[in-house]
């Protein structure tokens, strides 16, 4: 994990080719431990990180899965909350 993090640094600076690195998306994801851990509700998590509320209650309670594009925004959120609320600031902007 750690040299993923020091190869996505590189990527931001401009010093690596984010071409030569394979992105890993996880086939599950517990969105609810993750929201959990930022000690977050539902409607603040979902606000904070743009997803419609009754999307983030169906997966918490099993009734839909997250797909692909969703996971790897629940896994950055998970790796770097901060930097995933900065950009979706920015692009609100």
């Amino acid at each position: 994990m750690i040299e993923g993090m020091e190869q996505a640094v590189a990527i931001m600076r401009g010093e690596a080719d984010p071409s030569n690195y394979r992105v890993h998306i996880p086939a599950e994801i517990d969105t609810r431990a993750i929201r959990d851990k930022l000690k977050l509700t539902q409607k603040l998590f979902a606000e904070r990180y743009q997803i419609p509320l009754a999307t983030l209650r169906d997966w918490e309670q099993g009734r839909r899965v997250p797909d692909a594009p969703a996971r790897a925004l629940i896994k950055a959120i998970r790796e770097e909350p901060a930097a995933v609320r900065r950009a979706l600031a920015r692009s609100a902007a």
